[in-house]
């Protein structure tokens, strides 16, 4: 890789674009990049790898920092480029930031996004070839074949990192060495032994925990059938080799024992069972001969009873045939006692009915009655166009009623409209005045707020034009105190500069060394050089007084500009307020702003007002409207009037013949419907009782009868012979139980065992009874030990099964992990056969480490003048620690072999260029063998002599025999004129610029 060209723009300190020639600037093979402090060295070569990877290396891209220059313009984009050639290939890369710019259209800003493009040369064009940030990322990094940590440690060699990586512990270096050569795949393996192994472990473990489950469980089942004091745990650990085969013969001893009780239960079982059958059969012949002796004792008891009861017996017979026969007569009974009940009913509602009926009538019959309900129907149909009429004349008094409300009602309004109407005139005068009195305030408004306006601006102006001057007093005093600094700071300044100047031969002589010619003479002697004088004034006084002063001019400058813009903005102020004064500006603007309120305040009723004016208006039309229109209608209310009195009058005169003695007709309505009711009762309860006379009648002749037939002599007899049902049922349920008694005695008399029973002792089943409880309980014993036997014997089998199965999954599994657990613990130097502790990491770094110390050493010996060697170490740590990144310096002076971290600081710097370009030689062969052309080396050659300076120029002179250039980032001022091609960073006010010049030596 080398680079050609670079241009920034708006970058860092860097405002306006600069553009760096590296092609110019590598001719010589070496060359110098130098600046004050601040001036943008670094800022070079952060552009360079921003341009290639997008950003800046790590330690300088801090959260929230801007890669913007402050110094540029708003308008101008921060931009870098940078043209390199890489694996063959001529391209350009473009890349600018997410960033601010200005509205094109409006005030404000808005944000640009990130943008890249990447550009290639064919010999004759620039051809685009991507404008996609990872498309470009991917193509670089795989151009070069390093990232961006290992470009900034390979390409920008960072000295003092590698100073720190001499004197760091292995954990250190480990963390560098990982970030360059990438070693996160060893890192892998050993994460994924060590997840295996705990997968594995787990696994083993989860076995030994169903085993150890499954044995308990063999112990549970067993219970007191195997010997406890042989249970394998008690002698075996998990994970014990042996416990196996201790387990297995265990549950085979257990499984014998338990066939063995299993056998002995049985027989006995056997034996209890035919004892029980034995019992079993005798308590039921104690229950049977009991039952059949309290039969018999039973049925002589209950016959005995029956005999007594004889005579009482023969009572019910006789009065259930007695009531059988008094049922034949019940039916006619009922009825003519319904229609006695019905008789009596009639013929009191007919004595009611004829009470009701007038006098004449009290004695009429059916017929009578019929033909006066008739008559008085005929009359109450007449009524009815009576009703329409009365109905018609009580509606036109209503009517008249209301034309009368109508007519008072007219009246008062006519009275009011007339009264409103005579107030017009008047009325209308005063709301046309309001409305004439706003309008003017109107006019007066708008007249004084284009007064108002004017004046306010004029006292906004003559308000800041005062602030202004007080502004500008107190500038004109920090003004004053800035020249006076300013002036003291540049006196001092010379002053202290002229006393460097008389005092510079003893400065110069500070740098003299014997035998080395003098860079003012270029004598080799020495013999007086000169001494510091009392007070004597060094470079860094000069500079920090000339820095004082500098800012002072920028104090006093920034002052300048302040109160210039204060007199000119106070001018403009003045120029706007007038002459008047602020208080008389602020007492026309209160008078005017008092007059336009109150103009403002009378002028907000004009619509009011004209409002207010055209309802008037409008309403005395409609007054006006509506009296012609209540005269017409007053007219027709009397002649509606006339016309109702006519008509109800006519009305009345025939009504009065009609209503007779009755207040209404509907009150005659009411006489006559109330003596049609009475009549139609009166015959409807004559009919009735002449009715229920002849079924009275009728029905005595039909009991008489019945009681004949059923044998009675009288109807008296034949009623007192009957009986309620429940009474009949009641006497026949007492012979049926009679006989079936009976009749269920006779047949137990004839049952031959139960005689045959009684004769015998008695019995004693209760005795028998509990001989068989205690057979059965004993029967229940057995039966369970033999169901326990048999569980334990199909549960230890099972078990049984179930353990060998689990020991033998568990074999292969303790295999497994017994072969991961070896392999994580070498790999994580954690294994008693890993003697050094190395990680396998470590391991594959360790070979990295002794490449680069080989490598290193090559150049080391060359500025060491072939007395320091670089050698890596791999001795066992000490402790805990890990082995395999220890690094050595051996010293040919002395033959010993001592830690990096004794070097000085001269030394520390050889060794730690040589670790770096060493270290940059390793990472290209291992990212494929790319050229790296171009190299910065950034700061560390103060710590050097001349004579190590030279050896370390030397070596890095030598870099060209492999057409490489060389980039010191340095401050010595002895490089200056040893290095021809330089590129200076200027530091300006306006923001950094780059100068390319050649530096000249003095004899």
């Amino acid at each position: 890789m080398r680079l050609h060209r670079l241009r920034i723009t708006a970058f860092g300190p860097f405002a306006e674009p600069q553009e760096i020639d590296f092609d110019g600037l590598s001719g010589a093979g070496i060359f110098l990049l130098h600046g004050p402090t601040g001036a943008g060295k670094t800022s070079v070569l952060d552009a360079v790898c921003y341009a290639l990877y997008g950003s800046v290396p790590g330690s300088r891209q801090a959260p929230g920092t801007s890669l913007r220059s402050d110094h540029a313009a708003a308008d101008t984009p921060t931009e870098v480029t940078l043209e390199l050639t890489a694996g063959g290939r001529r391209l350009e890369i473009t890349r600018r930031p997410e960033q601010d710019r200005p509205k094109k259209r409006g005030a404000g800003t808005t944000k640009d996004k990130a943008q890249s493009w990447l550009r290639e040369y064919d010999g004759e064009h620039w051809r685009a070839l991507s404008r996609s940030h990872q498309e470009i990322g991917e193509e670089i990094e795989q151009l070069l074949g390093m990232s961006r940590e290992q470009f900034c440690q390979v390409v920008l060699l960072p000295q003092g990192e590698f100073a720190r990586f001499l004197r760091a512990d292995e954990v250190a270096r480990g963390r560098l060495l990982g970030r360059l050569f990438d070693t996160r795949r060893f890192a892998a393996v050993e994460t994924l032994l060590g997840d295996r192994r705990r997968s594995a472990e787990a696994k083993v473990r989860a076995g030994d925990e169903r085993v150890l489950h499954t044995a308990q469980r063999l112990a549970q089942a067993a219970g007191n059938a195997a010997d406890l004091r042989a249970w394998p745990l008690l002698r075996h650990q998990p994970g014990d080799p042996g416990l196996a085969a201790a387990i297995r013969a265990w549950a085979a001893v257990a499984r014998c024992s338990a066939r063995e009780r299993l056998t002995v239960a049985e027989y006995a079982l056997a034996a209890v069972e035919g004892r029980y059958a034995a019992a079993r059969r005798a308590a039921e012949d104690a229950r049977e001969l009991d039952r059949l002796q309290r039969r018999h004792a039973e049925t002589a008891r209950r016959s005995a009873l029956l005999a007594e009861a004889a005579p009482e017996r023969e009572r019910v017979r006789a009065l259930l045939d007695r009531a059988r026969r008094g049922a034949l007569v019940a039916p006619a009974l009922e009825l003519r006692g319904a229609a006695a009940g019905a008789h009596m009913a009639a013929a009191h509602a007919e004595s009611v009915a004829r009470a009701e009926l007038p006098p004449q009538l009290a004695e009429a019959g059916a017929e009578q009655l019929a033909a006066v309900e008739q008559r008085l129907r005929e009359d109450l149909g007449a009524l009815g166009a009576a009703r329409r009429a009365e109905q018609r004349s009580a509606e036109i008094g209503r009517e008249r009623a209301d034309l009368e409300r109508e007519s008072r009602a007219a009246e008062e309004q006519q009275q009011e409209t007339a009264e409103w109407l005579g107030r017009w005139e008047a009325t209308r005068a005063a709301l046309a005045g309001r409305a004439d009195a706003a309008q003017q305030a109107a006019t007066l408004a708008e007249q004084l707020a284009g007064k108002l306006e004017p004046a306010r601006m004029h006292l906004n102006a003559a308000r800041r034009r005062d602030a202004l001057d007080a502004d500008a007093e107190r500038a004109s005093g920090e003004l004053l105190t800035a020249r006076e600094e300013s002036t003291s700071a540049r006196e001092r300044w010379l002053e202290l500069k002229e006393t460097r100047l008389r005092g510079i031969a003893a400065e110069l002589a500070a740098a003299l060394v014997e035998g080395e010619p003098c860079t003012v003479c270029g004598a080799e002697a020495h013999p007086a050089p000169a001494r510091p004088a009392p007070g004597h004034v060094d470079r860094a006084a000069e500079d920090a007084a000339h820095a004082r002063f500098e800012g002072a001019e920028e104090r006093r400058a920034g002052v300048e500009r302040r109160l210039a813009a204060v007199r000119e903005a106070r001018a403009e102020a003045a120029a706007a307020a007038g002459e008047a004064t602020t208080a008389e500006l602020l007492d026309l603007t209160s008078e005017l702003s008092s007059r336009h309120a109150e103009a403002h305040a009378a002028a907000a009723g004009l619509h009011t007002a004209r409002e207010r004016l055209a309802r008037a208006e409008r309403e005395h039309a409609v007054r006006s409207s509506d009296r012609l229109e209540a005269e017409v209608r007053a007219g027709a209310r009397a002649s509606r009037r006339e016309g109702l009195d006519r008509e109800q009058a006519a009305l009345e005169a025939e009504l009065a013949l009609v209503r007779a003695d009755a207040p209404s007709v509907a009150a005659r309505a009411g006489v006559l419907e109330d003596r049609v009711r009475m009549v139609t009762a009166a015959a409807a309860s004559l009919r009735r009782a002449e009715a229920t006379a002849a079924r009275l009648k009728e029905a005595d002749g039909q009991l008489a009868d019945a009681a004949f037939k059923a044998g009675f002599d009288t109807t008296e007899e034949a009623a007192d012979a009957v009986l309620p049902e429940y009474e009949r049922t009641a006497l026949q349920r007492r012979a049926d139980a009679w006989q079936a008694e009976e009749a269920m005695l006779a047949d137990r008399l004839g049952e031959g065992d139960t005689a045959a029973a009684a004769a015998r002792p008695p019995a004693a089943p209760e005795e028998a009874e509990t001989y068989a409880a205690r057979a059965a309980a004993k029967l229940r014993t057995a039966g369970s030990a033999v169901d326990a036997a048999r569980v334990r014997c199909k549960d230890l089998d099972g078990l049984s099964r179930q353990a060998e199965q689990e020991l033998r999954a568990l074999g292969p599994l303790r295999e497994a992990y017994d072969r991961v657990a070896r392999l994580a613990g070498l790999t994580a130097g954690t294994s008693a056969d890993n003697e050094r502790k190395m990680r396998l990491e470590a391991y594959v770094l360790a070979a990295r480490l002794e490449q680069v110390a080989a490598a290193a050493t090559v150049r080391l010996l060359r500025m060491s003048g072939g007395r320091y060697t670089l050698v890596h170490s791999d001795a066992k740590a000490s402790g805990r620690g890990r082995s395999g990144l220890g690094l050595h310096v051996v010293d040919a002076w002395t033959g010993s072999e001592r830690d990096t971290s004794t070097l000085s600081g001269g030394e520390t710097f050889f060794a730690s260029l040589a670790l770096a370009l060493g270290l940059a030689d390793v990472v290209t062969d291992e990212a494929g063998g790319m050229r790296l052309d171009t190299l910065f080396i950034d700061e560390g050659f103060g710590s050097l002599d001349d004579q190590a300076l030279d050896e370390v120029l030397d070596v890095l002179d030598s870099l060209r025999e492999r057409d490489r250039s060389v980039g010191i980032v340095s401050h010595v001022a002895d490089l200056r004129t040893r290095v021809q091609a330089q590129l200076e960073i200027v530091k300006q006010r306006g923001g950094s610029v780059v100068r390319h010049r050649a530096a000249a030596g003095t004899g």
